[in-house]
Formats: C-alpha cells, sequence, structure tokens
C-alpha cells in the first residue's frame, strides 16, 4: 500500500503527499526542533503523527473540499495538521490568532469552515465564537494544549493518539483547493486567496529552484505559520529535507541563541524583525558564523540594513512576494545581495514579472509602473469572490498593486504600494523611499510615511517615528532629509509614537496611521 501510493504520487501531485515521500527517502533526518517543548522529530516521526491526524480528521468526517480553520501558534502541531489536511483532501484555513472574534467570525463564516483546531492559548476568544451559536458552520473543535479548556472541545492528543499511524488513502490534487488564506484587509473586508495542490507545488518549485537552498541546511521560523511568507520555507523544507527549528513567536535574544546552538544556517525576517536582533545582539556571546543568509520581505529593505548584516558577514536576500502567489514573486540572489542592495533581484526561476503603466503597456526601463506577475503558481481566485478575482487577474497576470521600477537587467526595486503613493506637487510620491532614507538615521528605530493635506503642495509627507534616542526632535529629523530627496519628497510634519501599527507579515498599518493623524495639515 505504502508504495503503491508513493509510485502514484507523481500522477496525483497530493501535497501532503510530500511529506510521505520525504519520510521515506530521509527517516532518519530530523524534520522539526521545537525549542518551546525541546522536542526533536525525524521525518518518519513527524509523517507518522501526521498521518494520525489525517486518520482522525476523516474519522470526523472531514471529505474532500471540507474547509479545516487552525488557530494555532507556531509549533509541530500546525505543521503536522496543514499537512493532514492536505492528505485527506481537506482544505486548511490558517487563521490570524491576533484577530478578535468578531473578525474570526467573518473568515469563519466565509470560508465555510466545519472543525476548527485551536491552540489553547486561544480558549478565550473560542469560547466566545462557540457561544454565538450558528454563526458559524464549525461542529467539531480541537484544542491543542495540556488538556480541555473549551466545553465542547476534545483533547488533539488523545484525538489524534487513538488514531492509526498508517499512511492515508489520499485525496485530491491538481486543481483541487488546498488552503484558503485570508488577506490582511488592509483595504476593506479580507479576501480568502485560494490555493490548490498544483499552485502548492508550482511555489514551492520555483522557489527551491530559485533560492540558496543545500543539503543540510537548518532553518530558523519565527513568522507566523498562518503567513504565506513563513508557511512557503516550511513547505519548501519537507520537500527539500531541510530541518526546522521552529519559535512559537519571534523573540530577537532567542533567535541569535538559537543561530549559535542549533547552527541555523538560513532563516526569514522582516525589516523590523532584522532591527529589532541588532539591537540586542552582543558579539561576546552570539555566534552567528553558521548563518548564510537571511530571506526578507514585506516591505523593502533599506540599504544601510543590508550593510549592517553584511559587516557581520550575513547577507540579507531581499524577496517580494505576495499571498496570490503562493510567496514567490522575485528574489536577489547571493552573488547581487550586497552590489544590488535595495533591489528585490529578477523573478523565480518558473515566475514571470512585468512592469507596466496604467494603459498596461510594459514601461521604459527603470520608469515606475505596477507589478504584474503571471506563472503556475498564482493563486486559483478569490474565495466567493469572482469579480475582484478578475479584476486581480488579467489575461493571466496577477495585478498586485504595489508599484517597482526594473532595470535593463530585469532586476525589479519595489518602490511602494499604489494605494499608498501621494501625490506633492503633481508629483508622485512614495513613501517607501523617504521611509529608507530616514530608517538610516542612528537614532531612529522605525518610521512610517503618509500623506496629509498640505494647502501649498496639495499632500505633503508626515513622519511617525519611533525614536531610539529620546533627544531626537522633529528638527534633526527634517534636516536629516535635506539633501537626501527632492524638496517634494521633503518631510514636512513628523509624529512621535512609541510604535507602529504593522500586519503580522510586517508591513504597516498605512490605514491606521492616516486615521490616527486625520486631523495634521502642512502649509
Amino acid at each position: 500500500m505504502f508504495c503503491a501510493i508513493i509510485c502514484d504520487m507523481a500522477v496525483q501531485q497530493n501535497v501532503g503527499q510530500l511529506l510521505t515521500k520525504r519520510a521515506y527517502r530521509a527517516p532518519d533526518v530530523e524534520a522539526v526542533y521545537e525549542p518551546a517543548t525541546d522536542r526533536r522529530l525525524s521525518f518518519s516521526e513527524l509523517n507518522q503523527r501526521c498521518n494520525q491526524v489525517s486518520n482522525a480528521l476523516r474519522s470526523t468526517g472531514v471529505q474532500l473540499g471540507d474547509r479545516v480553520a487552525l488557530l494555532l501558534m507556531n509549533g509541530t502541531e500546525f505543521v503536522e495538521t496543514f499537512f493532514a489536511v492536505a492528505k485527506v483532501g481537506g482544505v486548511n484555513v490558517p487563521l490570524n490568532w491576533r484577530l478578535v472574534a468578531d473578525e474570526l467570525e467573518f473568515i469563519l463564516a466565509d470560508a465555510g469552515a466545519t472543525t476548527m483546531v485551536f491552540g489553547s492559548e486561544f480558549a478565550e476568544v473560542v469560547n466566545e465564537l462557540k457561544g454565538r451559536g450558528d454563526k458559524t458552520a464549525i461542529t467539531t473543535w480541537i484544542e491543542v494544549g495540556a488538556g480541555v479548556s473549551v466545553d465542547g472541545a476534545v483533547d488533539y492528543d488523545d484525538w489524534m493518539g487513538a488514531a492509526s499511524s498508517d499512511e492515508p488513502e489520499p485525496s485530491g490534487s491538481g486543481d483541487d483547493l488546498m488552503f484558503i488564506m485570508y488577506t490582511s484587509g488592509t483595504t476593506g473586508l479580507p479576501k480568502g486567496v485560494m490555493h490548490s495542490h498544483d499552485t502548492v507545488l508550482w511555489s514551492i518549485l520555483t522557489a527551491v529552484a530559485t533560492a540558496d537552498f543545500r543539503d543540510g541546511d537548518r532553518y530558523l521560523i519565527s513568522l507566523p505559520m498562518f503567513h504565506v511568507g513563513a508557511l512557503n520555507p516550511v513547505l519548501c523544507c519537507l520537500y527539500g529535507g531541510s530541518a526546522l527549528v521552529i519559535l512559537k513567536a519571534f523573540d530577537p535574544a532567542k533567535s541569535w541563541e538559537l543561530i549559535r546552538d542549533e547552527k541555523i544556517t538560513v532563516t526569514l525576517m522582516v525589516p523590523v524583525m532584522l532591527q529589532f536582533m541588532l539591537a540586542v545582539r552582543d558579539p561576546e556571546v552570539h555566534d552567528a558564523s553558521s548563518l548564510r543568509w537571511v530571506m526578507s520581505g514585506a516591505a523593502p529593505v533599506a540599504k544601510t540594513l543590508i550593510e549592517q548584516y553584511d559587516a557581520l558577514g550575513i547577507e540579507i536576500h531581499q524577496v517580494y512576494g505576495l499571498t496570490e502567489t503562493g510567496g514567490p514573486g522575485c528574489l536577489i540572489s547571493s552573488a547581487d545581495a550586497i552590489e544590488r542592495a535595495g533591489s528585490t533581484g529578477k523573478a523565480f526561476f518558473f515566475t514571470q514579472v512585468r512592469v507596466v503603466n496604467d494603459a498596461g503597456d510594459d514601461v521604459g526601463i527603470d520608469e515606475s509602473g505596477e507589478v504584474l506577475i503571471a506563472g503556475p503558481n498564482v493563486m486559483v481566485g478569490y474565495w466567493n469572490r469572482p469579480e475582484a478575482t478578475a479584476e486581480a487577474i488579467v489575461d493571466g497576470w496577477l495585478h498586485t498593486g504595489d508599484v517597482a521600477t526594473m532595470d535593463a537587467g530585469g532586476f525589479v526595486t519595489i518602490v511602494d504600494r499604489v494605494k499608498d503613493m501621494l501625490i506633492s506637487g503633481g508629483e508622485n510620491v512614495y513613501p517607501a523611499e523617504i521611509e529608507s532614507v530616514l530608517l538610516a538615521h542612528p537614532k531612529i528605530a522605525d518610521a512610517g510615511v503618509i500623506g496629509v493635506p498640505s494647502d501649498k503642495w496639495g499632500e505633503s509627507p508626515l513622519a511617525a517615528i519611533v525614536p531610539s534616542d529620546e533627544s531626537l526632535t522633529a528638527q534633526d529629523v527634517i534636516e536629516f532629509c535635506t539633501g537626501k530627496l527632492a524638496p517634494f519628497k521633503a518631510v514636512k510634519a513628523v509624529e512621535f509614537v512609541t510604535e507602529l501599527p504593522r500586519n503580522p507579515s510586517g508591513k504597516i498599518l498605512k490605514r491606521e496611521l492616516r486615521a490616527q493623524f486625520a486631523d495634521t495639515t502642512t502649509d
């Protein structure tokens, strides 16, 4: 039976079966280390646990196409459940655990999820959801943690522990959906991005063919796995046989310790995480000699930040991607990481990228335009939103809403989001460019730029600053930009804040900044 499943995989293309194959080829190789529990699992052990979850799901009635919601922090249970759902043909719905009950209720109802696997940390919000009766279609509640704290839920360990570890008969492949991941909803209600077994498989293949993955790599995961930026590397590591070291949540000091003690070779961090890492690093105790590169995305990485890590012997590989592409869009290579610092590189191996004007024509070399992406890793569409799908994907090209330039060599540099652009004195101004300049100031820990009304310019940039030194003044900030930016891009107003609002992927929530400073104007 096992061999039959393995041989049939080439036809089925069930992504859950990738773990089956890896366990077959490398049963004793370490697959996962979880520092929070000090648990280490080989690929064989991980696959056996995954099979138990698969068989338990099937016994509770999960069939092809049924949606299973995951409200879990990073950990072994997330990985094994995600692959288990895929093996039996279910559709994973990873949930952002930072959301409140109203937001989760909308997603659960929209997705039509009937089963939820949740961590005991979220018992309070789950109890609130259960108390709302038929507002969602959830009938099976499975709790991960020490015992059961939610009435009507079953204990995960007991539930899966009673099931067989035999390989389940796989279900689902090709165009069958594998997961629905809801966008962060920076504008309006979140949309469910649909990915099939095929689009997920191609997102893995294009990433592995492009990024510098090597045999024996140990990958530190600390971004939440409910975000595609972390999920894609997880899939790539299990596909390629690399070990995953999984932090439950990001901790900069703990990250340095794990890099040293677990000989981490590669990891993924957004720019603000990289800044936090530098702030706590002790060169006397934090040996990072094993770390080959860090992939960083969600926002353009400041050139100064890339140079700071280069001085430590660590390459920062800027990546550009979206939930709608399963992750991959563009990636800078090791050879170009320093020479072309600031660029996000070329399109991934099986992915195509264009930069176009409003008419849909390719712009000239180094001219700004909207990024379009095509490839077999692009989403199936938005769940229950055919109009939004038709608007986003035109003639096979995904319209990203991101602004970039492309040079003669095909290197892409992300400028900003179309919707975040402001117009000052009739000129387009992209906040990311100004933010990059501000982040080079030694007394600025974080910066976000928005446009505010100006009698003279129409709009002018306002900088929300998180200072690293309380002596920093607004005038210091304004003067620092002088000579580094054209006058129409100059910061006209400065507000000091303790932190910037960000979504789970690290992107600044500009709409919240605009609401916070809605009454601010400049001359």
